[in-house]
This record gives structure tokens, sequence and C-alpha cells, in this order.
């Protein structure tokens, strides 16, 4: 695994839209399709175009094509998007049985746990005490696992939740490290089919980065696609001066 010279820990709120701005910093452009938002009215879940928004889970990972300049994309051959939570719930879904058996050692769908679902949020609280129980024993566990084997230059951690998983990564990488939150208001969020969940929207893995870093980047992801455009515009510009 060759050392990255960019790593960017994404993190923000649910409905924040992480995983759509990681994949806005890596897509690569598509001759003829920068038009193609919401083509035949479908929701495509890029913030919020003529499609709407409502309905639709902006941590999903998008369809849409970038509204990104050319010059300005990283690609995949570039950027890799990693996520803390895919080990996560690999492991969990595979949680072999024990007595007395407990819900998340049934066996579960890992790639239904991977998406916006509600089968995700039916477990979401049982995988959430689980990783923690995890954590504690190795705190760096889910880290480790989710950057084996990547071989880009660039590395977007798209759901960085715990100060413990940013010092993982000062610590293994240090300098090349750099920390972007994504924000979006309440009243945004709600759109996006956010409601509050206690022991969800109030445990560490929603609150834990609340304070404690001072983040090198802020991207505000309202719905206003040229504003989050030319937000990532310097944020791709900057990177790629370390290419």
């Amino acid at each position: 695994m060759a050392a990255p010279r960019v790593v960017l820990l994404l993190s923000g709120k649910r409905k924040s839209g992480k995983d759509f701005v990681a994949d806005e910093l890596r897509s690569r452009y598509r001759a003829g399709r920068d038009s193609a938002w919401g083509v035949g009215g479908e929701d495509t879940g890029c913030a919020d175009s003529t499609g709407g928004q409502e309905g639709r889970d902006l941590d999903e990972r998008s369809r849409c094509p970038s509204r990104l300049p050319l010059s300005h994309r990283l690609g995949p051959d570039v950027c890799t998007i990693l996520r803390l939570s895919g080990p996560l719930k690999e492991q969990y879904a595979k949680a072999m049985p024990t007595e007395p058996p407990s819900p998340q050692e049934h066996g579960l769908d890992f790639q239904r746990l991977l998406d916006a679902s509600t089968y995700k949020e039916t477990f979401r609280q049982d995988m959430i005490r689980w990783g923690e129980e995890k954590r504690r024993t190795d705190p760096g566990f889910f880290c480790r696992a989710a950057v084996e084997g990547a071989l880009q230059p660039v590395w977007v951690v798209s759901d960085t939740r715990r100060l413990s998983d940013v010092e993982w990564f000062r610590d293994a990488y240090g300098d090349v490290v750099q920390t972007v939150r994504v924000v979006a208001t309440e009243e945004t969020r709600k759109r996006r089919n956010w409601v509050f969940v206690t022991g969800v929207d109030d445990a560490e893995s929603e609150c834990g980065l609340d304070q404690g870093v001072a983040f090198d980047w802020v991207i505000t992801n309202d719905g206003d696609e040229v504003a989050l455009g030319e937000q990532l515009e310097m944020l791709v510009q900057s990177l790629q001066r370390s290419l």
C-alpha cells in the first residue's frame, strides 16, 4: 500500500451530505452530462436541483454528474473514497451467533446495511453499540480495515465520526491529513427526511466531532449547487498543489 499524499477526513451530521460531497470531489467529467441533473424528473439526490431533495438521502453514493470544472476534478485514478462504516457493517453483518442470540448475530445483508434504506435504520442503534465495544478494545480497528488496499494518492474518508478516528489518521499519516466539516441547517436536513432519533443523534457517532477539532475546511451544503461547487473547487485546487 503506497503512502497517500493527501488524506481528507470528512465529517458532518446525518443528512448533511457527506457521501455526496465525497463523490463530487472524486467525480470524473462525463461529456454531455453536465446538464443532466434530474433527467426525466427523477430525484437524483444532488444538491437541491429541479428534481428536489425531499425523500432522498444525500449520504447515498450519488449518481449525479459532477458540477466541478474538468480541470478541478480528481477522478478515481487519483482519488479513492474510504468509509469507516464499511468494515464496521461488514463485520457486524457477519458476526457469529452466540448464546443467547442477539439481533446483530443473525447473518444480516451487508449490502443493504451500506445503503440509506430503512433496513439499515432498523439496526443502526445496535450497530453503534457493537462498534463502540470494538473501538474500546482497539480504537484503530476500523481505520486500519478501511485503508487496506488503498493505492491512490488522495484518500477521502467520507464518514469520520470520532476524535479517535482523527487521531489515528494523524498519527499514521501526519501532515497530509486535512479535516473537512460538511454542514447543513436543520431545515435542510429535515427536507432530506432527517428526524432526530434518541440514541443516534445524541450519540458519539453523531456528536464526537462537535468540538475538539479545528477543521481545515468547512463546506456548506444547503442546496445551493453553485455555492457548493465554488467551495469544492477551492478545495480541489488546494489539493492539486500537493500532487
